[in-house]
């Protein structure tokens, strides 16, 4: 189950990086529902989506 909503949370950011203040918000209700574990792996998956929407980079903070 826990599974499932990293999975939704990682297509629903896909989904809004369109916009910088709705992928902001998104982002930071991930961190706070998110186990540990998994916020680890969106950090990965997250540096990796900079590299192809290099106007999000900035928005690293959240996740620290």
């Amino acid at each position: 189950m826990a599974r499932a909503i990293f999975e939704y949370t990682k297509t629903i950011l896909e989904k809004v990086s369109f916009d910088k203040n709705i992928f902001k918000r998104e982002l930071a209700k991930a961190n706070k529902l998110l186990l540990p574990h998994e916020r680890y792996e969106l950090k990965l998956w997250f540096k990796s989506f900079c590299k192809k929407n290099p106007q999000l980079a900035d928005l690293e903070f959240i996740l620290a």
